[in-house]
């Protein structure tokens, strides 16, 4: 079974309770992708399938027949950063670095949401488009955790690519 990971198919016959997270790290060699609890509450371990973010620590390797997986090294590399990972830097939003690729893969989906209009918990208009500001990228970025607390540097960054002000 081939899983299409940052646009390069990888043959997957292995266990079936692999996770993807393991799968990724293991089979794939691509280790930007982080274990951080193993059980669905950190983020570290965030990568977008087909475009929307979820725990791949959670998630199965076979489930993933004809998706689109893209990890951190999917988004951007050294030499090619994503406007997200160069406002990382620039706002200081990695600290020690290890949340960071699930931030990062959690905040490119999370701004895709709020372009296709969806609201979240702390939306004040169910019907209009989301007002990106400091509460709604907290709220929408609360699976997201980072031992360092870099979160106001986190939300800098984010707004910062979103074009607003932090």
């Amino acid at each position: 079974m081939p899983i299409s990971v940052n646009g390069q198919q990888h043959a997957f016959a292995g266990d079936p309770r692999t996770t993807l997270l393991d799968f990724l790290r293991r089979e794939c060699g691509l280790t930007g992708t982080k274990k951080g609890c193993d059980h669905g509450q950190c983020g570290a371990c965030t990568v977008l399938v087909n475009g929307q973010r979820i725990n791949s620590c959670l998630s199965l390797a076979v489930m993933h027949d004809a998706d689109e997986v893209t990890t951190i090294e999917g988004i951007g590399a050294a030499g090619s950063r994503s406007p997200l990972q160069d406002a990382f830097v620039r706002h200081d939003g990695y600290q020690c670095g290890y949340c960071t690729p699930g931030q990062i893969c959690s905040a490119t989906a999370m701004l895709g949401e709020i372009d296709a209009g969806w609201p979240s918990f702390v939306s004040e208009d169910l019907e209009a488009a989301p007002a990106l500001n400091d509460q709604e990228v907290r709220e929408r970025m609360s699976g997201n955790l980072c031992r360092c607390a870099a979160y106001s540097n986190i939300v800098a960054a984010i707004l910062d690519v979103a074009g607003e002000s932090a």
